[in-house]
């Protein structure tokens, strides 16, 4: 039986008219609003708020007054912690609504979304127990004079947080909890397409003793949002989208120096070894690249293994592949459900028509499935014969789109994978681990799995080259979000343990 798809989520949105600005739903100043698409059936959810030109700035002023002058960058770690604990039991207790929201604004299966909802909430709780073992004061031997030294990580200060469209909640939770543990004051800029759980969260704020202007939430255009990024007083921006948006943050915050962590594309390899199982590897494979109907950045899209091998393994994920069960993501049955919408599913069908003209063999998928008529969905898609240097190869498709690529050997199977411009994820696929080791040492990438797609946020995730700069998730994850002073004393000072 399907999941209630006429649920009231919608009903407790009260706030999608407003902008959470200095602790409250407040009137934007102008009347422009955003329409939110339910991607399973193509018709309007609901439409948003956009913040404008003096909407942003209303919302940085107050992010400064409270890192500036508020409580929250002088209260100890263990005292945000406390904070944070009560946010995560707010997501615990909005999970449903949570839930509910995201298959609607990006496709993925409402199962899925469940069970990483209740993830993200632990993430939060990780964060709050990380006050009680993170050193944001380590005491060190000076080299240079005096008699104690002291190294001090401190609040980096106001932060501009730009999350995407495709984990809405998941980008809400490596961004802020981290900064919020740190003692920064946050704006958050959802996309306005996605914007629904960063509603919920706002209201989940209202509740648990944040102070006024330490998390503003101002869903606006790309424009307006450039203006968080160029003003000089946020101190840092972490943003999670496209390459060619982030080489422009990049180049906007280094104009100023202002601090970045961006989180971008990529086009991960998935390099299956000659005593990999084909049939394991292919569901493997499989289950990963549907995820999310492949609007993951991190998806294996590149399956490099050797040349003798080839065509099985086509074989194998055209067969797993083809088995899909594409439908309604409330649906228990459905193993796939669309993509966000039209504009997306005119994409990646650019990508697959490409791929054809440059001669690449389709070997399963590629078109729209005929017995779904409602939402932006597509058939999952294996491309065989593929060479490195066409685009279905090259650039980050962000659908179900896998292409098979010819190796000779291992040492030319790394050197295909590490012909990109970018280095998110990857995986090696073998049944022996020394093996996974070595060639996975030779990736250069930002996550190595074995055996499957793996990433994990309780680690470290971000990318090589084009994929990025700096990590999220686990104690990497928080450092971006800290300075680091030197202090030298005559004499020990009185630590400010917990601090």
């Amino acid at each position: 039986m399907a999941a209630d798809t006429a649920s009231p989520v919608i009903d407790v949105l009260t706030t999608v008219g407003s902008l959470f600005i200095d602790g409250k739903w407040v009137r934007p100043s102008s009347s422009a609003r955003e329409p939110v698409v339910d991607a399973t059936t193509g018709e309007e959810l609901f439409s948003v708020a956009l913040a404008n030109a003096e909407d942003m700035s209303r919302a940085i002023s107050a992010a400064r007054v409270a890192f500036d002058a508020g409580p929250w960058p002088r209260m100890t770690a263990l005292e945000r912690a406390g904070v944070l604990r009560r946010i995560a039991l707010g997501i615990r207790e909005r999970a449903e609504d949570l839930s509910q929201l995201w298959p609607r604004e990006s496709g993925v299966l409402y199962s899925d979304a469940k069970s990483a909802t209740a993830e993200y909430a632990d993430a939060w709780t990780y964060y709050a127990d990380l006050a009680e073992t993170f050193a944001f004061e380590e005491p060190r031997s000076p080299t240079a004079g005096g008699s104690f030294g002291l190294l001090v990580r401190e609040p980096v200060g106001v932060v501009g947080a730009i999350a995407a469209w495709n984990g809405p909640l998941a980008q809400i939770t490596y961004k802020v909890a981290p900064a919020l543990l740190a003692g920064c004051t946050v704006v958050l800029k959802p996309a306005p397409q996605a914007s629904g759980e960063a509603h919920v969260f706002g209201q989940i704020l209202e509740g648990v003793g944040l102070p006024p202007g330490v998390v503003n939430i101002v869903p606006a255009d790309r424009e307006v949002s450039e203006l968080l990024v160029s003003d000089p007083r946020v101190d840092k921006i972490t943003f999670t989208g496209s390459t060619a948006v982030g080489r422009r943050i990049a180049t906007i915050c280094g104009d100023r120096i202002a601090r970045f962590t961006l989180e971008l594309g990529g086009k991960s390899a998935a390099v299956v070894l000659d005593d990999a199982d084909l049939t394991t590897t292919a569901r493997a494979l499989t289950a990963g690249g549907c995820f999310n109907t492949g609007q993951v950045c991190s998806s294996l899209t590149r399956i490099v293994v050797s040349r003798r091998r080839h065509d099985a393994l086509v074989d194998a994920l055209a067969d797993a592949y083809s088995s899909i069960r594409l439908g309604d993501p409330f649906d228990p049955q459905s193993q796939m459900g669309p993509l966000a919408g039209p504009h997306q599913r005119e994409r990646v069908e650019s990508f697959i028509a490409s791929g054809r003209e440059q001669g690449a063999r389709l070997a399963t998928g590629g078109g729209r499935p005929a017995h779904v008529r409602a939402g932006a969905y597509i058939e999952p898609t294996v491309f065989a014969d593929v060479d490195n240097s066409m685009r279905i190869a090259r650039e980050e498709i962000f659908g179900p789109v896998v292409s098979v690529i010819p190796a000779t050997d291992d040492r030319d199977a790394v050197a295909i994978a590490n012909d990109t411009p970018y280095g998110l994820n990857a995986s090696v696929f073998t049944t022996d681990v020394g093996r996974a080791y070595d060639v996975g040492r030779q990736l250069r990438s930002g996550t190595v799995g074995h055996n499957a797609f793996r990433t994990d946020f309780g680690i470290a995730f971000g990318g090589f080259k084009q994929s990025g700069v700096g990590r999220e998730g686990g104690v990497e994850g928080l450092l971006p979000f800290l300075e680091t002073k030197t202090m030298i004393f005559d004499d020990p000072p009185p630590l400010a343990h917990g601090s």
